[in-house]
């Protein structure tokens, strides 16, 4: 076991382990730590644990120091120097024809490298660029492209609940999602209404996945027979949230109903669940909700 703390360099971003060594740390406490990068300031979000080895990624760096006021003051400064660089790349970018957007800079604390962040249809040649990027900032200089999900985690806004993006408040990572989530969840699989402000499918399709994967399996499948408290009838819909079950009855009058029961009051004849498909499933097949699946 390794005593740790878990480390925040941005909002929302990942979290690394880093060795608090004798220093006394709380949570949200400013720390100066080392990383493959350089020096970085960040934020303390998992307070001092014991964890497995198992679970850190050797070798474990130690924090440096608690952050002073001096340094609360020079991570402000490198804040309005990293809205400078912006500016300037996107002067250097449109000076030199390059079909790219920039979405975000990044300057280490200890100022040994200025990262920028850029999306692109296809393969840029930014050599020309950095090296006049270099010769303004007087230092290391890295571009890196970044797919759509990245770029909206940057940028953030709001999404169609009407609340900040997850993944620009408290997502740390991305989580695969797929069409099938979508379905099993008898959402609408039109593209405008699954997908968020990235053009990709909705992360938060992932958040109940579990809970539908297990109802899925005691659930009747649509089109199936089951048994009622009237008699034999045939399955028209479920509710998965709710745990009904909608079916079509011929009662003993003749009559045809449509009637509706909890999940306990009947009987599946086929065990079946309603989510299972086809592996082919020809819905991949459409441009639009395939242009969901690309990373």
């Amino acid at each position: 076991m390794q005593l740790v703390i878990g480390v925040r360099f941005k909002a929302a971003g990942k979290i690394y382990y880093f060795d608090p060594g004798n220093i006394k740390l709380d949570l949200f406490d400013k720390v100066i730590v080392e990383t493959a990068r350089g020096i970085e300031y960040g934020e303390v979000v998992v307070e001092p644990r014991m964890v497995s080895e198992e679970e850190i990624i050797t070798p474990l760096k130690s924090v440096i120091r608690k952050a002073t006021a001096k340094d609360d003051i020079k991570y402000r400064e490198n804040k309005k120097k990293e809205l400078e660089a912006l500016i300037t790349c996107e002067e250097k970018v449109e000076k030199h024809g390059l079909a790219m957007k920039l979405v975000d800079v990044e300057l280490t604390f200890d100022n040994s490298k200025l990262i920028f962040y850029f999306t692109a249809n296809g393969r840029i040649d930014f050599r020309e660029l950095v090296k006049d990027l270099a010769a303004v900032f007087k230092t290391r200089i890295e571009l890196r492209q970044i797919g759509v999900r990245d770029e909206a985690k940057m940028l953030g806004g709001l999404g169609p609940c009407g609340l900040t993006l997850c993944c620009n408040t408290f997502m740390g990572d991305f989580h695969p999602v797929s069409i099938k989530m979508a379905k099993e969840q008898s959402l609408s699989l039109n593209p405008a209404k699954i997908s968020g402000l990235c053009g990709r499918l909705m992360c938060c399709l992932n958040y109940e996945q579990d809970y539908y994967e297990e109802i899925s399996k005691i659930m009747p499948r649509v089109a199936s027979d089951v048994i009622t408290p009237e008699g034999r009838a045939t399955v028209l819909d479920v509710n998965k949230l709710k745990q009904l079950v909608r079916v079509k009855l011929t009662l003993e009058d003749g009559a045809v109903d449509i009637r509706e029961y909890a999940l306990d009051q009947i009987k599946a004849l086929d065990n079946r669940s309603v989510s299972q498909n086809d592996n082919n499933d020809p819905l991949v097949d459409d441009p639009e909700i395939a242009s969901l699946l690309d990373d």
